[in-house]
């Protein structure tokens, strides 16, 4: 075996048993499944008591239907006067009373509370009233409460014609909306990897720079030989984790409620086109090995590990900043922001992917980012690797910039 895959072997089977990799791939489980299962794990760990609401009706319309009773509000319509259902509201028998009145045709209505209420409750009662009020006006044209829930529960259908024959068909909103949905996954994925796998090979090369270790390595292997074994090997455990955190995600999809939400996520890959599969994957792996690349090569500048956070904070804040850039996309995804961030290499491969998926752009377009992605990639390695072997053994004292101009005197 040559030294290169003794290399990659060694690092991969390191790092691969290290409780920090096993204690990530749980954490980020962990993380996930809270997500998804949110609603199951609140209703197993957080059950409350439903809300209990009475509701007092001094008009002659009939709101029965529209107050119905769920897992998280309990309706009643006593007879009994205000001042009686204020006592009980008072002595805890109910959490709110609802008081509607009809002033000059319209309707009024008074939410009664000893305690305040939470946030979503007053907005779920509100949210009904109000519709109970849109109703009540409907219902003063002397409709039947079925014709007036009927005209309220309308929707018009909406579809796009693109008069544009040369122009690909425009997404309709629901497709924007699924490809944002969808973006925004496929960003957290690549934040979260790029971030812990900068981290882990800029801090690996400055441990062993500063331990002396690599004047070892060195003495019987081409730095070129170590700086590509630390790219495969680290690109190899990033691509392991991913595989496993989805094998396991998809395990628990299938096993948890039935399958349903398995369901769900079929769904919402059947919807997703072929095309947008294959960019979202070539971005994702473009996008891991342009920051594992510049991972390495901070890690060689510095002269002792302690040193490495500050090295590779450029990259971090570069990083973060896509991210931030991604978060903004997700509600106006066509800003001039997004649209300039998409062609950055270092932030293209959080935003290209929602720019693709919730706004129409023509197919040259992520072509293009992609392109630029893949040359930046190709003149950051050959740089990286030139400097790397200069670097890697240069101690020098100062910021990373004095340690760039070092490195340079020292080699020139």
């Amino acid at each position: 075996m040559s030294k290169f895959w003794i290399l990659v072997k060694q690092l991969y089977k390191q790092k691969i048993k290290a409780k920090s990799f096993i204690f990530s791939i749980l954490l980020y489980l962990v993380v996930i499944s809270c997500v998804m299962f949110w609603s199951d794990i609140k209703e197993a760990l957080f059950s409350e008591e439903p809300l209990k609401v009475a509701v007092i009706n001094d008009t002659d319309a009939d709101f029965k239907a529209l107050f119905t009773s769920s897992a998280d509000v309990e309706f009643s319509f006593p007879k009994d006067n205000e001042s009686k259902v204020e006592k009980k509201v008072k002595d805890g028998d109910l959490d709110a009373a609802i008081f509607i009145q009809d002033k000059a045709g319209s309707l009024v209505a008074e939410i009664a509370t000893f305690n305040p209420l939470k946030f979503n409750d007053q907005q779920s009662l509100s949210s009904s009233i109000q519709y109970a009020g849109k109703l009540y006006e409907v219902q003063q044209l002397n409709l039947t409460a079925e014709q007036a829930d009927k005209i309220l529960q309308s929707e018009t259908m909406i579809t796009t014609k693109n008069l544009n024959e040369e122009a690909a068909g425009g997404k309709s909103e629901d497709e924007k909306s699924a490809g944002i949905g969808a973006s925004m996954i496929v960003g957290f994925i690549i934040y979260g990897f790029v971030m812990s796998f900068l981290s882990m090979i800029t801090t690996d090369v400055a441990s062993e720079k500063g331990s002396r270790v690599l004047e070892v390595l060195l003495a019987s292997i081409k730095p070129v030989t170590h700086f590509l074994a630390k790219l495969t090997g680290t690109f190899l455990l990033a691509v392991t984790q991913i595989v496993i955190l989805f094998a396991v995600q998809s395990l628990l999809f299938i096993l948890v409620d039935g399958g349903e939400k398995w369901d769900t996520v079929i769904e919402v890959i059947n919807s997703l086109s072929a095309g947008y599969v294959a960019y979202v994957l070539a971005f994702l792996i473009l996008t891991i090995l342009l920051f594992l690349i510049m991972g390495a090569l901070l890690g060689s500048l510095v002269s002792k590990v302690e040193e490495s956070g500050q090295a590779m904070m450029p990259a971090m804040m570069v990083g973060v900043g896509g991210f931030y850039v991604l978060l903004s996309g997700m509600y106006s995804p066509d800003t001039i922001l997004v649209k300039v961030c998409s062609y950055i290499p270092f932030t293209a491969g959080m935003v290209m992917p929602l720019r693709i998926g919730a706004t129409d752009i023509a197919a040259s377009e992520p072509m293009i980012s992609l392109g630029i992605l893949i040359v930046t990639v190709v003149l950051l390695f050959m740089l990286s690797l030139s400097f790397y072997k200069r670097s890697v053994l240069t101690y020098s004292t100062g910021g990373i910039i004095q340690k760039i101009k070092t490195v340079l005197k020292v080699t020139t």
